[in-house]
């Protein structure tokens, strides 16, 4: 478990990376490691998730980044939306990589990094969105208590946007997020890669 990219503090042998990517007509520079979500590139459902996400009549407030790995969503859309993004990961490792990653593309300002287990230790009391690539690997336990319990923590009209596979549970997380939020729409299919997406009414 100890060695998980979804574990606390992952014991396998450091070994950094660096390398560039473009998100959004921005080349972000990454420093990876090893004990991280997707470390050699920014994964196809993140950029999926980058692309489809909607900023347009969102209330005022904070997007809030869950399971944010070494931060290629939540800088991408600090960058893309000029809103405050706090992105939270349990694994201390990506944590510390999100926050360099930050620092290397100026948009420490914008963005309020730190651990957190799920919903556990937050900033904010309310955010006007939540994404997440959720970690399809722990479980889908997991991935539905990220999904179900963030309802309660966004504003009326505030959006959850999800990437998950089709063979990695889309279908049920579709389900879950009806059942949750009363409404959950397929934004976009891309190579087996759903993004869902709910408003709370």
């Amino acid at each position: 478990m100890t060695n998980h990219y979804y574990s606390e503090n992952p014991e396998t042998a450091h070994d950094l990376e660096k390398w560039s990517f473009e998100l959004l007509g921005k080349n972000f520079q990454f420093v990876t490691d090893s004990g991280v979500f997707s470390r050699q590139t920014v994964d196809y459902g993140s950029r999926v998730l980058i692309e489809q996400f909607d900023n347009n009549d969102l209330p005022e407030g904070t997007i809030l980044d869950v399971g944010c790995g070494y931060g290629p969503i939540g800088l991408a859309l600090a960058y893309s939306t000029d809103r405050q993004v706090e992105m939270i990961d349990v694994n201390n490792r990506a944590v510390a990589l999100a926050q360099e990653n930050a620092q290397r593309n100026e948009l420490t300002e914008q963005t309020d990094i730190h651990q957190s287990n799920i919903y556990e230790d937050l900033h904010q009391e309310s955010y006007a969105a939540i994404v997440t690539n959720p970690p399809i690997r722990a479980g889908k336990k997991v991935v539905h208590q990220i999904l179900a319990d963030a309802a309660p923590l966004l504003k009326t009209g505030g959006t959850l946007t999800a990437v998950i596979q089709k063979k990695q549970g889309a279908p049920s997380a579709k389900s879950k997020m009806e059942e949750v939020f009363g409404n959950a729409e397929i934004v976009s299919k891309d190579k087996g890669y759903y993004i869902l997406r709910s408003v709370k009414e």
